[in-house]
């Protein structure tokens, strides 16, 4: 009679050729992850360097130099990172604290425990009045890019700056609403008071043929080299 033998394993004990196959893709798929994160972790480090060891920093560059026959960073964790934490959570963070700071010493109804502005409440309204000013700026304007920021018309500065106008526009609605449902809050209304300078800023950009998508664009570049 004959025997059964496991489709992944010869009699010899051997891997088939595809589960080698597999297990050298997931292999190498770990290790590709793993260095990944490394690299993060490495970077972090460095950051913290910067603080308390700046010399270690450079010297880093040394060895990169002797082994990579380059002085620059092979990988732009440190850019990204720097984006993510300083762009997004620092202003983040510095925004919602201004905001809780405001509403509680200027917007409370009443001072008193009961009636208390949470930080975290500031918080989720700058995140939820954020999401809509990053689509329309980061991915819907992506399709305007190059009108935009490669052709110096007017009509390149009207949609990129109309682009402007509805997203940060949007922001501040978005942001007046999320103060404007808490009951013990006064005057809510001042947060809309932006809209006039905001509408008089587009405008003189028109008038004086500023480009806000260009120059974000060359910050951004500048930032990479």
């Amino acid at each position: 009679p004959s025997t059964s033998v496991n489709s992944s394993v010869h009699g010899n004990g051997v891997l088939s050729s595809r589960d080698a196959a597999r297990h050298t893709a997931g292999a190498k798929c770990y290790k590709y992850l793993r260095r990944l994160f490394m690299d993060f972790e490495f970077t972090a480090w460095q950051m913290l360097y910067l603080f308390t060891s700046p010399k270690r920093v450079y010297r880093n560059f040394h060895y990169r130099k002797q082994t990579k026959d380059k002085w620059a960073r092979d990988d732009p964790a440190f850019l990204v990172l720097l984006i993510v934490f300083i762009d997004f959570v620092g202003v983040c963070l510095l925004i919602s604290t201004l905001m809780w700071f405001t509403s509680n010493k200027y917007l409370v109804k009443r001072q008193s425990r009961k009636y208390y502005m949470e930080w975290g409440y500031t918080f989720e309204v700058h995140l939820n009045a954020f999401y809509p000013l990053l689509v329309i700026l980061h991915f819907i304007q992506l399709f305007f890019l190059n009108l935009v920021t490669l052709t110096d018309t007017f009509i390149g500065y009207l949609v990129g700056n109309t682009s402007w106008l509805i997203a940060v526009g949007y922001y501040i609605y978005v942001n007046f609403l999320g103060y404007n449902a808490l009951p013990f809050l006064k005057n809510t209304v001042i947060l809309l008071y932006p809209f006039a300078l905001l509408i008089l800023l587009y405008v003189l950009s028109l008038t004086q043929e500023w480009n806000f998508t260009h120059v974000l664009c060359c910050f951004y570049k500048c930032r990479v080299k």
